[in-house]
């Protein structure tokens, strides 16, 4: 995680000082992420890993959240960028894929970054998630999942075992949303 996938991952990326990791079971990727951000939220679905890792984190700039990512308990616009390392397919399906997708873009700041990396299907990965949720998420539809749940500049790259992507939640300009609004002023 730490020479390979997390580097390939934040390539050319300011993530900004508040950051959202989601799913990061164990911490490894947080552990590494914490020394790079002023301000890390985890949030985490397991019980028995949301409680390992806030102990194992507590007096840090971690906080872990044990709730449903598909759901999250935060205001909108809250983080700066949102990061998926090697989690999307343990959502069991592509519909509730897509409501993270959505969430993540609602909890994000306009202009926030969506970046993230998952597995691509092998035999080994497929022995590995026997007793395990593994919904593998296709590359190549991907893209177009990120721009129906109002992401923007989506971008995906491929390796041999995996994929990275990202995508922004747009900005609105100050000056479109004066005009937009301008028939509703009183």
């Amino acid at each position: 995680m730490e020479d390979h996938t997390l580097p390939w991952v934040l390539d050319g990326i300011d993530l900004g000082p508040n950051i959202l990791e989601i799913g990061p079971g164990p911490g490894i990727s947080t552990d590494i992420l914490r020394a790079r951000v002023t301000s890390l939220t985890c949030v985490e679905i397991d019980r028995r890993l949301a409680d390992s890792l806030k102990r194992r984190t507590a007096g840090t700039n971690v906080t872990v959240v044990r709730e449903d990512a598909t759901a999250m308990s935060f205001e909108n616009d809250v983080f700066d960028a949102a990061l998926s390392l090697t989690m999307l397919h343990h959502i069991p399906s592509a519909s509730l894929q897509d409501c993270l997708l959505r969430e993540i873009l609602r909890v994000l700041r306009p202009g926030g970054i969506f970046a993230g990396v998952d597995s691509l299907y092998s035999r080994t990965f497929g022995l590995l998630h026997i007793f395990d949720t593994m919904m593998i998420v296709d590359p190549k539809t991907f893209p177009n999942r990120l721009l129906s749940a109002g992401f923007v500049d989506a971008e995906i790259d491929m390796n041999q075992n995996a994929f990275r992507f990202r995508a922004r939640k747009p900005v609105l300009r100050q000056e479109c949303s004066r005009e937009l609004l301008a028939p509703f002023s009183f």
